[in-house]
């Protein structure tokens, strides 16, 4: 059996221990050879592969990155090199000239979605969840979520005490494009006042009532977790640039920025912003992302000697499972309203923003949370 294995889209820390995970695993358990396609998609189109072998997959578990490459650009239905022409059959041709029996995509919703595309036209993939955003249908988490949560919680802690020190408001404005996991789960282990996520629209005079709220309690400084992807009530998206030749082209970024001039304006506190950008998506994996990575390899192995294709790994109730394709591509997992966390951050007097927003904390199972 020859299986391939690519690595599509954003870099994400846990994408080698994966590597690793489902090579080691194919190589001494099914006896199979391992195919590594460079730099996602591209590899395919562009005809650049090269043999996994055992001691390849040894020593990168602690490696952020990708040991292959990735490119979010690369859509073989839409080859950006040829006036977006669709070069899938070529693609298609390809892995059949090379021997590939399967093929592991390891990738988020546009690395599925293309996967989904190739596995009707009769290719044998299975997908793996990889993104720092947390934002795939069908599974619960993605690892690399919990690297950039708490890189960024780190940055929390480390803003507090300038924040403290000079009597500021400070922004942080983290990645997550539509959905606000990140924002949320950093900003509530980092203890922020205030957290703004795409679920919930907010007023800027209602965050500016907070952040003047605890000056007039003597709390003369204020923590603002800000997603790139959260929007003012009857306003859109803050876009950085619009890159044509992507599978996604709108880049999000700025909304900080934007809130920091709206503030300025309603309270008398310096107010400051700082982005962490790439950082959250960067170094070494955190130990449950490099568990979860190496977990979901092994079980993508499982699935091929099986001939579970056309799914993707994932991860419900805290247990594996997969999930057709259908259901993954094109699609956005949100955070719900009632997610416990939103209620956790309510309860403890985090504002959303939103003075009319209400939650209630019900009973929940703390896997719910921490899964």
């Amino acid at each position: 059996m020859r299986v391939g294995v690519l690595t599509g889209g954003g870099d994400c820390p846990g994408l080698n221990a994966v590597i690793r995970g489902v090579t080691k695993c194919l190589i001494l358990q099914h006896r199979a050879e391992v195919i590594g396609i460079e730099d996602g998609f591209l590899g395919l189109i562009e005809r650049r592969t090269r043999p996994l072998h055992y001691r390849d997959a040894s020593g990168i578990l602690t490696r952020g990155g990708t040991i292959l490459g990735t490119s979010n650009i690369a859509n073989p239905f839409s080859y950006y090199k040829r006036d977006d022409a669709d070069v899938s059959e070529e693609v298609f041709e390809y892995a059949r000239l090379i021997g590939l029996d399967a093929l592991v995509v390891i990738g988020g919703d546009g690395s599925m979605s293309i996967a989904n595309g190739l596995a009707q036209m009769g290719m044998q993939i299975v997908g793996v969840p990889k993104t720092i955003d947390n934002d795939l249908v069908g599974t619960e988490r993605t690892f690399g979520f919990d690297t950039a949560v708490s890189i960024v919680t780190d940055v929390i802690d480390r803003i507090h005490t300038t924040a403290q020190s000079h009597d500021r408001v400070m922004i942080i404005e983290t990645m997550g494009r539509y959905a606000g996991w990140i924002a949320l789960y950093a900003g509530v282990a980092g203890g922020a006042d205030i957290i703004l996520i795409p679920e919930i629209e907010y007023s800027v005079e209602d965050v500016a009532w907070v952040c003047l709220q605890r000056e007039a309690r003597g709390q003369h400084f204020t923590i603002i977790m800000i997603a790139e992807g959260a929007r003012a009530k009857g306003g859109d998206m803050v876009v950085k640039q619009i890159v044509e030749n992507s599978p996604d082209p709108v880049r999000l970024g700025g909304v900080g920025k934007v809130l920091e001039q709206g503030l300025r304006t309603q309270t008398d506190s310096e107010v400051r912003t700082t982005i962490p950008g790439h950082m959250q998506r960067g170094g070494t994996p955190t130990a449950y992302d490099r568990d979860l990575a190496t977990v979901f390899g092994v079980y993508a192995a499982a699935m091929i000697a099986e001939g579970r294709f056309g799914h993707m790994v994932a991860l419900q109730n805290n247990r594996l499972t997969s999930v057709p394709f259908e259901e993954v591509a094109n699609k956005t997992r949100m955070i719900p309203l009632d997610h416990p966390m939103i209620a956790t951050a309510h309860a403890t007097g985090t504002s959303f923003g939103a003075r009319d927003f209400d939650c209630r904390i019900e009973s929940f199972h703390m896997e719910d949370v921490v899964t």
